[in-house]
């Protein structure tokens, strides 16, 4: 597919750049972005969650009273799991969330993805932006000759530049991420892909996979 290369100020250059249909173009498998998804966000989870059972509460070990003989219901000790400050049952325990992915399931994902935003016409391809410091102004005010303020935005770089970076990080909703760390998460939470040219010409030249 054939993408026109806007400048920073939102008109056409009169170059273009020809999107991979094997990436762009394919039909979505919604599963496999599911499961991509699910695993990214279980690896956010850190999985700490920890109670402590009868045999970690402070407490005497000693039983409350003779088995027998009281009228009463025979008790253990203090620490039992039905008295105020007793342990717990069956709680969580600390453990990771983290799923296994084949690495084709994952590249399916991203590619799936992809698509997706190709066909909902939110990837955007600009000339490369280069900033002699960093200036959250200047990006807003690029983003709003896209067309694209107040959209939840991805800027793909093709490497990394600290001066991007730094004018993305104030602005809401905004991110930079490098093409090769670019994940199916990333790509389904946008609502706008903003590759940058040089970017795009590695994405036609080279299947990235999943990061």
């Amino acid at each position: 597919m054939q993408v026109d290369v806007l400048n920073i100020q939102g008109k056409k250059t009169g170059r273009t750049v020809e999107l991979p249909e094997e990436v762009f173009g394919i039909e979505p498998n919604d599963h496999v972005i599911y499961l991509a998804v699910k695993q990214y966000m279980g690896a956010q989870r850190q999985g700490t969650h920890k109670v402590k059972t009868r045999a970690e509460v402070q407490g005497a070990s000693r039983k409350l009273h003779k088995q027998k003989g009281t009228g009463g219901a025979r008790k253990g000790n203090i620490r039992n799991p039905l008295y105020k400050g007793g342990g717990t049952i069956f709680g969580p325990k600390p453990h990771g969330y983290d799923i296994k992915l084949n690495r084709k399931v994952k590249d399916l994902a991203k590619i799936s993805a992809l698509s997706y935003k190709a066909k909902e016409n939110a990837i955007l391809i600009v000339e490369d932006i280069t900033m002699e410091t960093p200036k959250t102004k200047e990006l807003v005010t690029v983003m709003g000759a896209l067309n694209i303020a107040n959209k939840k935005t991805i800027f793909v770089l093709p490497e990394y530049n600290d001066n991007v970076y730094l004018s993305t990080r104030n602005v809401p909703n905004v991110t930079s991420t490098l093409l090769a760390d670019i994940n199916t998460y990333e790509i389904v939470n946008a609502d706008v892909l903003v590759l940058t040219e040089n970017a795009a010409k590695i994405f036609a030249e080279n299947e990235i996979t999943e990061a």
